[in-house]
């Protein structure tokens, strides 16, 4: 709101017009479609940011009620995003990033790399586009969100951090931090600074192993980040926030879920302040990664639960509809190839960065 206030004088416009403008902007209107705005003020607007920084281009509706969208952004990249209705209310899963540079094996989001970041603006965007649909009267249509989409919230840490003040300021649609997740693969060093912001965000670690070895085989991240270390930075967060932690465990067959993964599991978490959440693997066909059956991810289940974890095992939501991070996307773009269009913008070079061609 400062800087849409410092905008709108800078234009030689009235600072009250600032909340005009947020008012429009934070009910998924385009600038041009803003009621009250001076046609001189909405053209300057205009000619120097963007009309529709995300539009939806493709709506999949799952069985179960689950909504996955394509958006594309104004420089022609494709993201998604998922809204999951429960009870309590809708969550919204967003992106972060177009693409992922972590490289871990059983997420198609990695699969071409890193595009670029998304800016704060293009994060706030898909989140306000979903809410303008869903939302009746002064109710919001998104009451929760999870920053579980494509791409490391904590490797763009500067804009998911503007976009999580954002989110939840009161100027805007204001959802709690309380009612927001960030999902990492573990960035101690970014999970520290996060501590530190005054967002009470609940934290969410993929561990998905039990051991550094073993963890590297699925987590290239691993190779940098201990599993030590991500603990003793949970251990950190919790006291300066008093969140509780959730971690997140993929059961791969053949990988993390014997007895013996259980055991070691308990020994690590049992006593801290956290949830296990036991995820069933959306396989991703161009890995060779595959899911434990119902049974055994029950029996698994019921290790930890007689360990004295808090754990629970995910319900399935839009499986039939490619739910699961980056699959909805990379089953666009290869269409797109397979029908000779280039349904993206600038590639990313060796280095996840964008390309000046």
């Amino acid at each position: 709101m400062e800087e849409a206030e410092q905008l709108t004088l800078s234009l030689g416009e009235k600072k009250f017009r600032a909340k005009q403008l947020m008012d429009g902007l934070c009910k998924g209107k385009r600038i041009s479609l803003i009621p009250g705005l001076p046609q001189a003020f909405r053209e300057k607007l205009l000619a120097r940011f963007e009309d529709c920084p995300t539009e939806i281009i493709k709506t999949y509706y799952g069985a179960d009620g689950t909504e996955k969208y394509l958006f594309r952004l104004a420089d022609g990249n494709i993201i998604e995003g998922v809204l999951m209705k429960y009870k309590y209310g809708n969550t919204q899963c967003v992106s972060t990033q177009v693409g992922c540079r972590m490289g871990c094996k059983f997420c198609a989001s990695t699969l071409n790399g890193r595009i670029r970041d998304l800016t704060a603006g293009e994060i706030l965007s898909q989140v306000l586009t979903v809410n303008a649909l869903h939302a009746q009267g002064r109710q919001r249509g998104v009451t929760n969100i999870v920053l579980m989409g494509s791409g490391e919230p904590l490797d763009n840490y500067d804009n998911v951090v503007k976009f999580l003040r954002n989110v939840s300021a009161e100027w805007g649609i204001n959802i709690s931090a309380r009612n927001i997740s960030l999902s990492t693969c573990g960035l101690v060093d970014k999970m520290y600074a996060l501590a530190e912001e005054g967002l009470p965000v609940n934290l969410t670690v993929s561990l998905h192993n039990t051991t550094d070895a073993e963890r590297a085989r699925t987590m290239p991240v691993a190779n940098k980040y201990k599993i030590a270390d991500i603990l003793d930075a949970c251990t950190n967060y919790f006291e300066k926030t008093g969140r509780r932690y959730i971690f997140e465990y993929s059961l791969i067959e053949g990988e993390n879920c014997d007895n013996r993964h259980a055991q070691e599991l308990i020994s690590l978490l049992k006593g801290r302040p956290c949830h296990v959440n036991l995820i069933r693997l959306n396989e991703v066909k161009e890995r060779h990664l595959r899911a434990l059956g119902d049974k055994q991810a029950y029996r698994f289940l019921g290790l930890l639960e007689k360990g004295g974890l808090s754990a629970t095992l995910r319900r399935q939501i839009g499986s039939d509809i490619g739910g699961a991070c980056g699959q909805l996307r990379a089953g666009y773009l290869e269409e797109e190839r397979e029908d000779g269009h280039c349904a993206e913008g600038p590639k990313p070079d060796a280095h996840g960065q964008q390309s000046e061609t």
